[in-house]
């Protein structure tokens, strides 16, 4: 199980330490069950990977650019995020594919650069509702895997982590039923192993999780953890979602 914590535009330096040396405090009694993971604004990475070393916890980023470097303004790049201690690295979120253009492809580059340079690319997946509703989903989440791991050679399930993240269900309160979330990660698994990945690659569920319907989510055969947005930003919940996951 992983559970992963994507902070978004939220914390400033000061806060994001407190916060991560709470969650570090929090979960360190379920460390040999779970991992988990925080991801902060790039601005804080420095500072929380220096809090959470030595720590249960991984430092992750929350996306990347796909070259070492260059003029490219604002960007950062996995020597980077490796040097200030990252493990793992989000992308492809919705948000970023939605607000900021990402595309397939992009995700495809950024993938590769970030295996390269021995960071666990956390992919995400998913449609939205009008896509859900044209029963188009595995269409959609099909031809984002696809591209996604085009060139990519994995031996070792610990090399990637997949989050199905149902675009419908992020940040509105709503949440795909247990029975929804197992059946699209179970093809993404199949989809996965068609690729020749790990049939043991984890595979988050990122929708709306919360401490009350955690449980029922990692009790699914084919949901590996959870990759958490608004619920990670309080501690307190945040160790509910992991302890959750504990007694699976």
């Amino acid at each position: 199980m992983l559970i992963a914590g994507n902070w978004k535009m939220h914390t400033v330096p000061d806060a994001a330490v407190e916060l991560a040396r709470d969650v570090a405090r929090r979960v360190r009694s379920h460390a040999d069950s779970v991992a988990v993971a925080v991801c902060p604004p790039s601005i804080s990475l420095a500072a929380v990977g220096e809090v959470v070393r030595n720590t249960p916890v991984r430092l992750g980023a929350q996306t990347m650019h796909e070259a070492e470097q260059g003029a490219y303004t604002g960007e950062v790049s996995a020597p980077m995020l490796g040097a200030v201690g990252c493990h793992y690295v989000i992308l492809g979120h919705s948000e970023r594919r939605q607000l900021f253009g990402e595309i397939d492809a992009g995700v495809n580059r950024k993938t590769l650069a970030a295996l390269a340079h021995g960071l666990v690319p956390i992919v995400c997946v998913g449609e939205t509702l009008n896509e859900r509703k044209a029963g188009e989903e595995e269409t959609v989440v099909g031809r984002q895997i696809d591209a996604a791991l085009d060139g990519v050679h994995l031996d070792s399930a610990a090399h990637l982590v997949v989050a199905y993240e149902p675009v419908w269900a992020i940040g509105t309160g709503e949440t795909a039923s247990p029975e929804q979330a197992q059946a699209m990660h179970r093809f993404i698994r199949d989809r996965l192993v068609s690729f020749g990945a790990p049939r043991e690659v984890e595979i988050l569920y990122g929708g709306s999780v919360k401490p009350g319907n955690a449980a029922d989510l990692f009790a699914q055969p084919d949901i590996d953890g959870g990759l958490i947005g608004g619920a990670s930003l309080d501690a307190e919940s945040f160790a509910a979602i992991v302890e959750a996951a504990s007694k699976v």
